[in-house]
């Protein structure tokens, strides 16, 4: 049974205000579920702001050294420990110190396991809703317990990037657990699309990797053994541990804290005068250039989490909505990237900007690939008849115009010398 629709609203920062701007109506069965705006939404507004059932860390991420709050994901490391470990300049000080925001003299650890949390506000809220069922105590660092046992499972066939991870099924079992009403959450965790048991198979080999795809069952064994809980016996038969894979799967939302990122925008809007404007913009180009040759593309404290309203918003490769973490936490922002009437559906896209300027086939495939259904928005019905390039043809075409570019730049060498 699905969560009545008064629940969908429940987590978000103002209920009342959200639920007079927006709707959340049944389109069809292939659909689903979409939301769609009661009131006119200007671009640039913020459409709401919602908190997650459950949301955890990226595995591999923490192990990295990311240090993020164990509740809300907020970054612990200081703009300048984080721009000196992603530079790998251990003696690179920041300009401007006073305007970051981490409060390390707020930070406080579980007294059992250690683990760190921005706040006691966190570190209350946690332990309320499910780390007292997953705490560990002094058998933190216990490679042989079986919650150590399942995050290394998982880590050794789950590699970076990384798209889910277990740790946010067990949360949900812990939530269960603890919680005094567990027909709620139950009822809540519910509301998320349900696949069939081919989609869920084919959501939970894709989460592994073709390398993988045959070691479900071992995870589950992982699993079984270190949160079995007799009320939620349902989810622990293979068949239950599949469609709580598919439903990470599908209806994750990833999350990227950064305090480096906040201090930049801080930059961004502060008032200097040129020349120091001018060489705080150099500074900020040079570090993440040293970023990029060191660490690459992993940034972001990273992870995911399971949103109740923004879960119903539908893709289009045109949205007129996107989502963000401006909190630098877990709390989401749904942002109108136009205007938006009464009545029109708030759409978001699983694509990113140049995935959605490639062909109508190329998009076509990635979905299919990667959420399992083919788009039908505007964008791809005025498309249907135009002869349309395979991907195969646009990657060729892409290659190239590179070695095109390359070649006008050495011939460019050429004429200079």
């Amino acid at each position: 049974m699905a969560a009545p629709l008064d629940d969908m609203f429940s987590f978000c920062v103002d209920p009342g205000k959200v639920s007079a701007c927006v709707d959340v109506r049944f389109i069809d069965n292939i659909k689903g579920k979409g939301l769609f705006a009661k009131q006119s939404i200007k671009k640039g507004d913020a459409i709401f702001l919602e908190r997650p059932l459950v949301s955890a860390q990226f595995l591999w991420n923490s192990q990295y050294k990311y240090r993020a709050c164990e509740y809300c994901l907020r970054a612990l490391e200081s703009a300048e420990e984080n721009a000196r470990r992603l530079s790998g300049i251990p003696g690179l000080s920041l300009p401007h110190p006073e305007l970051c925001r981490v409060r390390p003299e707020r930070h406080q650890a579980c007294p059992q396991c250690q683990v760190m949390y921005c706040s006691s506000e966190c570190r209350q809220a946690a332990a309320d809703q499910y780390h007292r069922a997953l705490c560990l105590g002094p058998s933190q660092e216990d490679p042989d317990h079986p919650i150590n046992k399942l995050k290394d499972a998982w880590r050794s066939m789950h590699y970076p990037p990384e798209t889910s991870s277990i740790m946010l099924i067990a949360r949900m079992v812990a939530i269960v657990k603890q919680a005094k009403d567990k027909a709620q959450w139950q009822k809540l965790f519910s509301h998320f699309c349900s696949r069939t048991g081919n989609e869920e198979e084919e959501i939970a080999h894709k989460l592994l990797g073709e390398k993988f795809r045959g070691q479900l069952a071992l995870l589950h064994t992982f699993f079984k053994g270190a949160l079995y809980d007799e009320y939620l016996s349902r989810w622990f038969t293979p068949e239950g541990f599949r469609s709580l894979f598919a439903l990470v799967g599908t209806n994750g939302q990833g999350i990227g804290t950064s305090s480096l990122s906040q201090w930049v925008h801080a930059c961004d809007a502060i008032q200097l005068p040129v020349q120091q404007k001018e060489q705080l913009d150099s500074f900020i180009d040079q570090m993440y250039k040293d970023i990029e040759k060191e660490t690459g593309d992993f940034l972001n404290c990273e992870g995911s989490g399971l949103f109740l309203l923004q879960s119903s918003c539908n893709h289009s490769c045109i949205p007129n909505a996107e989502a963000s973490f401006p909190d630098n936490n877990f709390l989401l922002q749904l942002s109108a990237l136009s205007d938006v009437n009464p009545g029109e559906e708030i759409c978001i896209s699983y694509l990113d900007c140049c995935q959605r300027d490639r062909s109508r086939h190329s998009r076509h495939k990635t979905l299919r690939e990667n959420y399992l259904f083919v788009c039908s928005c505007p964008k791809c019905v005025s498309q249907m008849g135009e002869l349309d390039m395979t991907s195969e043809e646009e990657e060729e075409e892409e290659g190239e115009a590179e070695g095109e570019m390359e070649g006008d730049e050495m011939e460019d060498e050429m004429t200079d010398v």
